[in-house]
């Protein structure tokens, strides 16, 4: 079976959002065997949309079609999946008693406008949207089924692993041949980590991909077949161990995912002391649900003042030692930790940048500790030549990383070949 996307908008065309259903809908369709082999994004033109239904539908099995089922000029998908058809759009009496319903139940008088979601090809199978007023619809061209959701994201959603995957499932029997596995790595560059896997010799159906979105490198391991995925968990774990410290999670998107993980509703509990990453740790820890069941509290320790009132640091520390120190960031930590005896606490220090940094401490200098109920560990680490941005995201990394390693019974203090820190 081969399955295709045409995602649909200018404003998806023109990158004024991000397409993230596509991201979505791709992995989902991976997680049950299913490979999206190519995907096209079009326009509200008519023209065009007429042309790239007729086109793919001549290569495709399958085709999910995404957006375009509004209620306004702009959105053309029915009428260019009509034309393409060469027949007429017909009123869909079933979704117009529903559309009247809806807006009855909400106490609202219907706009003339949304009488058009009820208007679909006149060869076309409804697709019930149980949380939208617009209704999905499947319809077979030439070779290919073309199977048309609103761009909404929740109802997208929804219509596809309810709708959509059991479809394709039951018409194309669709088997699991094809799985895989990911492997998170932080600290190494994407070119270094395929010269160092380039050397394996990987058994047949296995293949290796490589996605960069800093300050990670996710390597996706492939299998295509029965055989290759017998062996897809033995070639994973030698992959990991060839690459040893620099992997940090499997089938995760995010160290911060990974932490959540292991900390959600086991016990343990942290609090975390920000001062260049200004509460990204915790504003990332926040956006997983159940945060609350481990998170005790972030503070954004910004200020000198505020690091010795809050947290406790020492004012002789910072004389001596500045701001961005490990003596200080230690002290952020402690200080953290002990205001609800969490059992762990991560604390930041550094220079962000653009500006601020000294010959001593440049640009990129940051301090990061993990204080445990056994003691403190702390790192300085140099990040040159990155913007203020990502200085900040690789910190939070690292300190993720040394409380994931402290939770593992490894080393806390590792070298990362992308990452200088000083004093080793």
């Amino acid at each position: 079976m081969k399955l295709e996307m045409i995602c649909t908008g200018e404003e998806v065309l023109a990158g004024q959002i991000v397409d993230t259903n596509a991201a979505w809908f791709a992995n989902l369709m991976m997680e049950n065997g299913i490979e999206v082999q190519l995907r096209v994004t079009v326009g509200d033109r008519l023209e065009d949309l007429v042309a790239v239904f007729q086109e793919r539908s001549l290569h495709a099995d399958v085709i999910l079609v995404n957006g375009g089922l509004g209620p306004t000029s702009d959105d053309m998908s029915a009428e260019a999946m009509a034309k393409a058809k060469g027949e007429s759009l017909v009123e869909n009496a079933e979704w117009a008693e529903r559309l009247h319903d809806w807006f009855t139940r909400h106490g609202r008088e219907m706009p003339k406008s949304n009488i058009k979601q009820a208007w679909l090809p006149e060869s076309a199978v409804m697709v019930d949207n149980p949380v939208g007023t617009a209704c999905g619809f499947r319809v077979k061209l030439n070779r290919a089924w073309l199977f048309f959701t609103p761009g909404v994201p929740f109802e997208f959603k929804q219509m596809v692993e309810e709708q959509f995957l059991p479809f394709v499932k039951q018409t194309f029997d669709a088997g699991s041949q094809v799985a895989l596995r990911k492997l998170l790595t932080l600290g190494r560059g994407e070119s270094s980590l395929a010269d160092e896997l380039e050397a394996m010799t990987l058994p047949a159906g296995i293949t290796l991909g490589y996605r960069s979105f800093m300050p990670y490198i996710e390597i996706k391991v492939f299998a295509r077949g029965g055989d290759a995925i017998k062996a897809l968990e033995a070639v994973t774990d030698e992959i990991a161990e060839r690459l040893g410290n620099v992997v940090v999670a499997e089938n995760r998107t995010s160290l911060e995912e990974e932490i959540h993980a292991r900390l959600h509703n086991s016990g343990m509990s942290l609090s975390v002391a920000e001062s260049c990453t200004g509460g990204l740790i915790t504003s990332q820890l926040v956006g997983f649900p159940g945060s609350s069941s481990y998170l005790h509290q972030g503070l954004v320790t910004y200020s000198n003042e505020s690091k010795v009132r809050v947290l406790g640091v020492s004012p002789q520390t910072l004389d001596d030692y500045g701001a961005v120190s490990i003596q200080t960031v230690e002290e952020m930590a402690r200080g953290a930790r002990a205001i609800l005896d969490s059992d762990f606490a991560l604390a930041t220090s550094g220079i962000a940048g653009p500006d601020g940094g000294t010959e001593e401490k440049p640009v990129g200098t940051v301090a990061i500790a993990l204080a445990t109920k056994g003691g403190v560990y702390s790192q300085m680490v140099k990040l040159p030549r990155r913007s203020r941005d990502m200085v900040r995201k690789v910190s939070a990394a690292v300190a993720y990383d040394m409380l994931r390693r402290e939770l593992n019974g490894e080393a806390v203090i590792v070298d990362y070949s992308s990452i200088s820190r000083y004093p080793k």
